[in-house]
């Protein structure tokens, strides 16, 4: 049987058909660009969103010249909308899970912020969906639901009013224990009385639709990032992955016991699967394709392609924190501020891209570092996927600072066939994990080429300039 993956980004959607041998048939994309607002805003028009699965799902089924059993969708995580239950139509653009609007919700909650990270193993902060649903509530309407994009969207393919564990997971409204909503932190969050999708496990079928053509079951939703550490085969505690897309995220399975962070990373469900559920540590890089993005929208690229022959083989003293939506973990402050230090007037355009790679890469290590502190042992390998792994500029510079060989997965649409594979055991329940998922060996393998000291000092360096960025007296 083949099955139809969608994987409904930030940026883009893709879908893909993949054969019961796990053969790639047919890839389809349809990019997306979010609307980034003057205060932090970042939004999606959910009309654009809802097309781009259809018509991308379509073209994909239609290449593949194949019928399809299952269709899965991962989704973003903890970007939201409110809708109309009856007529499925939007009634708020979607909010994406860069969006800082919410800061104001978070501040009123910082009493209880303790209790909640006990709760639900995040953080406190507008990146997850209960902030920003709180603050769609108090901005823009009070009519409809108010969830994350997924159930939209699958209630438009099904007519069912369901989420996934690994996304309820994300909401800051779930006990992380338990996987239910808490009423408590529902009230906590001002959004007592609303009307909460049933939350499902990430091999179950959810309905069918004829939204792609020929009827075909909908199941095996998952989060996008859970979906990816699925597809690296992450299942046992330590294995990790790094997915470096419009943001980066490191993703830690921790086995069948949730660990709460004490370095500020935050703890999830990696997947509910075969009445099984896994739990995993995370850390976030807000920006990271989407600052490619801004510095070719200045000039210095024409095109991501462009980075490894642009990007000078040093960047000379010149640092970046690319902090352009503020810092995520473990510092979590949505008040820093991008910087560029260590500039001269023989500063050049290479070198400045050179720094943002770096930037990226350093912010990386610090997650990396985190997570081996978490887990009492370090990380003895990273896997990644996401289109900036086609960087061997940014790739190597990630091993070159956490020290760690980085292993390149062989596809770049990790996050769709992990999602296929939930696909495939939704249909079959008398499919493995291992079964579905698949091995695949890596494409490369890149080692790190600087000393310990040398990263060591680089990255003590580009610390201090992190430091720098967060303003003083007002957090």
């Amino acid at each position: 049987m083949a099955v139809l993956a969608i994987d409904q980004g930030t940026s883009g959607t893709k879908a893909l058909v993949v054969a019961e041998d796990g053969r790639l048939l047919s890839v389809a994309e349809t990019p997306l660009r979010p609307d980034y607002l003057d205060g932090g805003g970042v939004e999606q028009d959910p009309a654009a969103l809802l097309a781009s699965v259809l018509e991308t799902g379509r073209r994909a089924i239609d290449q593949a010249g194949t019928s399809v059993s299952a269709v899965s969708v991962a989704n973003q995580g903890e970007s939201v909308l409110a809708w109309d239950r009856d007529s499925g139509r939007p009634l708020s653009p979607v909010i994406v899970w860069q969006d800082r609007r919410a800061d104001p919700q978070c501040h009123t909650r910082a009493p209880a912020r303790r209790h909640i990270e006990q709760r639900t193993g995040l953080v406190l902060d507008p990146y997850f969906s209960a902030p920003k649903m709180s603050w769609l509530r108090d901005n823009i309407t009070r009519r409809g639901v108010v969830t994350t994009t997924d159930s939209w969207v699958v209630h438009q393919l099904t007519g069912a009013f369901v989420t996934d564990r690994t996304t309820a997971s994300r909401s800051l409204l779930a006990d992380l224990d338990d996987g239910c909503w808490s009423g408590e932190l529902l009230e906590l969050f001002g959004l007592a009385g609303e009307d909460m999708p049933e939350i499902v496990d990430n091999d179950t079928i959810v309905g069918a639709t004829d939204a792609f053509g020929a009827p075909m079951a909908v199941g095996g939703l998952i989060v996008d990032q859970q979906a990816s550490l699925l597809a690296q085969h992450c299942l046992v505690a330590g294995t990790a992955k790094c997915t470096f897309g419009t943001g980066v995220f490191l993703l830690a399975h921790t086995g069948s016991v949730p660990v709460r962070s004490g370095v500020g990373l935050t703890s999830s469900v990696a997947s509910t699967i075969r009445n099984t559920t896994g739990y995993c540590l995370d850390g976030q890089v807000y920006t990271a394709a989407s600052a490619v993005r801004w510095i070719q929208d200045l000039g210095l690229i024409s095109a991501p392609s462009e980075l490894d022959s642009a990007a000078a083989g040093e960047s000379a003293g010149a640092k970046c924190v690319p902090a352009f939506a503020g810092l995520a973990a473990p510092w979590w402050r949505s008040d820093a501020l991008a910087s560029f230090t260590g500039l001269t007037l023989s500063t050049g355009r290479g070198h400045l891209i050179a720094a943002v790679l770096e930037g990226i890469a350093a912010q990386t290590a610090e997650l990396v570092d985190s997570t081996a502190l978490d887990l009492g042992r370090p990380l003895s390998g990273l896997r990644v996927d996401g289109g900036l792994t086609s960087s061997q500029r940014l790739m190597q510079a990630t091993a070159d600072l956490t020290q760690l060989p980085v292993e390149v997965y062989p596809n770049v649409h990790a996050t769709a066939l992990g999602a296929a594979a939930c696909a495939r055991m939704a249909w079959d329940q008398s499919i493995s994990v291992e079964d579905a998922i698949g091995l695949r060996a890596p494409a490369r393998i890149y080692e790190p080429r600087w000393s310990r000291d040398r990263a060591t000092e680089f990255r003590q360096q580009w610390r201090a300039a992190a430091e720098a960025t967060l303003p003083r007296g007002v957090h």
